[in-house]
This record gives structure tokens, C-alpha cells and sequence, in this order.
């Protein structure tokens, strides 16, 4: 399901700044959730974001949300044909993504969130800073990514738009950090621990 409104050119100052309410910051070193939770897991495509937020969700007993479900077709298509998206094109898809991690906050539902959230601004437009939100990145080199998204089936990234990904990439100064060469399980469970979420955060 895709809401919102469609924003025109790149400038991201419109959308709405992290509710006041969120009070406290989450993340490394002292990580503590006192209202609704939302996790995003970030990262280049191929880095492992859908596979880890997934199994982290399920660990948790989160919902789980996968960014991509939401671009609009437009994009989809784009992509699929190994044309990078622009800002213009990610505005409304950043929006849609934004208000749904509100509802969810609203309604009260623990979620983990898959998202690229590649620049410093996507991530403003998600309310990431200041917000009730912890931030998890995987690390990942341009030749692990290369080779799974060749490996990879079905999906609309194309192993060309690899080079574009890497150029769009602002590494995060305020996120857990998880080298993405590693197993699934093995990420899961480092989060969890650095987060203070689930049986394995002792």
C-alpha cells in the first residue's frame, strides 16, 4: 500500500520532522526503547537488509516492512531497467515510507524496517534523527554485492546499478554497525545484542 502525496523536485525541507514526543535517541552505546520501536536496517542493494530485517523481525515478534514494497511502479520500472532513481523520484516513495512508520507508532506495533535510506536526507525524511528509531547498517564491498544480486532471482536491481548505489552511499556517524560478509544469523544476533532487543541482548 502506497499513501501520501506526491512531492515535486529534490528538496526534502517539506516533510516533517521527528515528532517531539519521540524523546529518546536509540542507539549505540546506551540503546533503550521507551515507546513504540522502530528499527531500520540499511544498506546498499544486495547488502542483506530484507534477509536480516526479516529474520530480526521475526525474532522479535515485530512487523516487518520492506521499503522496496512501496516504491510506486514508476520507479520499479526504472530500476529494472538500470536507470538510478533521482530525489524527485524517491520524495514520494520516502513520504509514503515515513507515514507508515508513524502509524505504526501510533497504533502502538513494534517494526522492523528494510530500507536503503542511502543519504543523510532520506534518512531526515524518515524522522530517523532525534527519534524513537535505531539505525543499523551493513557494511558491504561493492564486489559482495555485485556477485549476490547476479546470484540473485526475481528482483529489479540490476548488477549495473551497483556503481550508482556506492556513489549515492553516506555511511551513517550515529548507527550500529555490521560488516555484511557474515551469515544472517550471526548479524541477528549482533543487533539484538547492541540494541538490547530479544533473549540474545543479555
Amino acid at each position: 500500500m502506497v499513501v501520501g502525496s506526491e512531492l515535486g523536485g529534490s528538496d526534502f525541507d517539506d516533510l516533517p520532522s521527528a515528532r517531539g514526543w519521540y524523546t529518546d535517541r536509540v542507539g549505540p552505546p546506551d540503546t533503550k526503547f521507551t515507546l513504540t520501536p522502530i528499527v531500520v536496517v540499511m544498506g546498499v542493494s544486495g547488502s542483506g537488509k530484507t534477509t536480516v530485517g526479516r529474520r530480526l523481525a521475526e525474532n522479535l515478534g515485530f512487523d516487518f516492512c520492506d521499503a522496496d514494497d512501496l516504491h510506486p511502479v514508476r520507479n520499479v520500472e526504472k530500476m529494472r531497467r538500470g536507470i538510478p532513481l533521482s530525489d524527485e523520484d524517491r520524495a514520494y516513495w520516502l513520504r509514503s515510507l515515513r507515514e507508515h512508520m508513524d502509524a505504526k507508532r501510533d497504533r502502538g506495533e513494534p517494526m522492523v524496517l528494510a530500507c536503503s535510506a542511502l543519504k543523510e536526507t532520506y534518512r531526515h525524511a524518515l524522522g530517523i534523527e532525534g527519534s524513537l528509531t535505531a539505525l543499523v547498517y551493513l557494511r558491504a564491498t561493492p564486489e559482495l554485492v555485485e556477485r549476490r544480486l547476479r546470484e540473485r532471482k526475481g528482483h529489479f536491481m540490476a548488477p549495473s546499478m551497483v556503481p550508482s548505489q556506492f556513489a549515492l552511499l553516506e555511511e551513517p556517524s550515529d548507527a550500529v554497525v555490521v560488516d555484511a560478509d557474515q551469515s544472517a544469523e550471526s548479524i541477528v544476533l549482533r543487533i539484538e545484542r547492541e540494541l538490547g532487543l530479544g533473549p540474545n541482548s543479555a
